[in-house]
């Protein structure tokens, strides 16, 4: 039967060599499970639970949730190429659901790679400087996204207040509040960029060299070039920036509804993969520090 399928994604279907071969694999490596695994048992008397019986050997094994939906992609494939065929009476495979893939956790900086960028680190007076600093200040202390950043105007700094008017995702604005030494950065800023860059575009709070409101890849740009000597982590964009904001208030004890709020998210799901984040951050000072963890 495996073989009439194969010749049938060869001859009918046009499906590349690669693709067989790993269907073949596939389904070889279930058939000699389900063989191995109860007497008499055939492609016509395979039910869901010895698929799923079979996912789960995989997983054992060692094999990611993409590797397993792949051969449960095949499986099911060939079941339906049965069926249509009358190899057998029913499709199993059609009740049986793959494993989800897990989503990969937020990267972000560790807190005394921080401390170091924004207060060991030798800054120089210049507008390049101060405006690096003042960027990296504004997302790691308000987790702001980058097009929030580029976004916003002079206007929307309430130093009165302590807090910023941000517009976010489908103009959707928001309230975020900001500490004292962010205050002083903006304020400092301010004061050089006005003495050193000629303004092209009115009211942009953060300006390129030529007076023009910054784009998303100078900010970008700029976060990478300085992260690059705090950490090593590959990505080094103002996105694990936020991640690092966030991370941060959670493991200083912020609310999840709190952070939430604070980095405009519309769903407490989005919020909640920076839990899982804090709990292996958790995980391993527990290995660390335990002693017989």
């Amino acid at each position: 039967m495996i073989d009439q399928f194969l010749d049938y994604l060869r001859y009918e279907k046009n499906r590349s060599p690669q693709t067989v071969v790993r269907y073949e694999k596939s389904l070889r490596d279930f058939e000699s499970y389900f063989k191995n695994r109860e007497e008499g048992l055939s492609w016509a008397s395979v039910d869901a639970d010895i698929i799923r019986g079979w996912m789960e050997s995989l997983m054992d094994k060692g094999n990611i949730a993409a590797t397993v939906n792949t051969g449960l992609t095949a499986v099911r494939s060939f079941f339906r190429f049965a069926l249509s065929r009358g190899l057998v009476v029913s499709d199993p495979a059609r009740r049986v659901a793959g494993p989800k893939k897990r989503k990969p956790l937020p990267q972000f900086v560790k807190e005394d790679e921080m401390n170091w960028l924004l207060d060991g680190k030798e800054w120089g007076d210049n507008y390049k400087d101060v405006r690096a600093r003042t960027i990296l200040l504004v997302i790691y202390e308000t987790g702001l996204r980058r097009s929030e950043l580029t976004g916003l105007d002079d206007q929307d700094v309430d130093f009165a207040a302590g807090q910023l008017k941000v517009t976010g995702k489908r103009n959707k604005q928001r309230i975020v509040p900001f500490g004292t030494e962010l205050a002083e950065q903006l304020h400092r800023y301010q004061a050089i960029r006005d003495e050193a860059v000629a303004r092209q575009t009115a009211d942009a709070l953060f300006l390129d060299n030529h007076g023009r409101r910054m784009t998303g890849s100078q900010v970008y740009h700029v976060v990478r070039q300085y992260l690059t000597g705090a950490t090593t982590l590959k990505k080094r964009s103002p996105h694990v920036l936020r991640h690092s904001f966030a991370t941060a208030m959670l493991n200083h004890g912020a609310g999840l509804e709190s952070v939430r709020q604070l980095l405009g998210h519309e769903s407490l799901e989005t919020t909640e993969i920076y839990t899982h984040t804090t709990f292996e951050q958790l995980r391993r000072v527990y290995k660390d520090a335990h002693p017989r963890g």
